[in-house]
């Protein structure tokens, strides 16, 4: 017979506390079992978020579910096969009773579009082409030269960091072994001033930077531009390869 004394040292406490969690998973996984027979929790309907340029129905078609397919099945198959499209970087799958399957995607993000033998064809920061069919989806990105991996990642970054200023990239290309050379579009200051329509450069900004820029210093673009434009001065190009200056060279 057990006395009360050793019922009360901590080993006990702990067999007793893995015994209880024991029963209360099998019942659990009893009744998972129990609920993946019934015909009320079939897979009826799948919802994809997060995508944008991806298609839900090749989410579906991944997804490779059978039309007896239950709610309660064990959903990391279906993850490890969306998982494996070159368009997704992580899925998430969860259940929304009693037959619907919600899957949260993240997406690689297209950063830019370089010229290839097929076209102009999307990349993303990591210098991978993305399935996306530039003729069926509106793609505004920058054109990059090549697909240098400093360029996409400079790109990649400022979408990133600095959207406004990559809403503006036109293109991207090296000049230099250390130097990159952005070419932008007008900032709203400049829109619609007297001979814009006449000289397409004067519609682009070029903005030259060294390799390794810190993408944050771009944001300095905007405040140079609304002085310059208090003062009715035409800029042709803004240079950041100066420590902590920006030199601004007239038109």
């Amino acid at each position: 017979m057990i006395s009360r004394e050793r019922l009360r040292k901590p080993g006990w406490k702990i067999l007793g506390a893995i015994f209880l969690i024991a029963v209360i998973m099998a019942a659990v996984w009893g009744t998972r079992a129990a609920a993946r027979k019934m015909a009320f929790f079939r897979v009826r309907s799948v919802e994809i978020r997060g995508a944008r340029y991806l298609q839900p129905n090749e989410i579906v078609s991944r997804l490779q579910i059978d039309t007896l397919a239950s709610l309660w099945d064990d959903l990391e198959p279906y993850r490890q096969r969306v998982r494996k499209h070159p368009q997704v970087s992580d899925v998430r799958i969860t259940r929304r009773m009693p037959g619907t399957l919600v899957v949260t995607i993240q997406e690689n993000l297209p950063v830019a579009l370089i010229q290839t033998p097929a076209g102009l064809l999307p990349y993303d920061s990591l210098g991978r082409q993305l399935p996306i069919d530039p003729s069926r989806t509106n793609l505004d990105l920058p054109i990059v030269a090549s697909t240098d991996p400093v360029l996409l990642k400079l790109v990649g970054a400022i979408r990133a960091t600095e959207p406004r200023v990559f809403a503006r990239i036109e293109e991207v290309r090296r000049t230099g072994r250390e130097e990159i050379l952005l070419t932008l579009s007008r900032g709203p200051e400049f829109v619609g001033t007297a001979g814009d329509s006449a000289a397409p450069n004067r519609r682009t900004l070029r903005v030259r930077v060294p390799v390794g820029l810190s993408v944050e210093r771009l944001a300095d673009i905007f405040p140079v531009e609304t002085d310059l434009a208090r003062r009715q001065v035409r800029v042709g190009e803004l240079d950041f390869r100066y420590h902590d200056q920006v030199i601004a060279r007239l038109q």
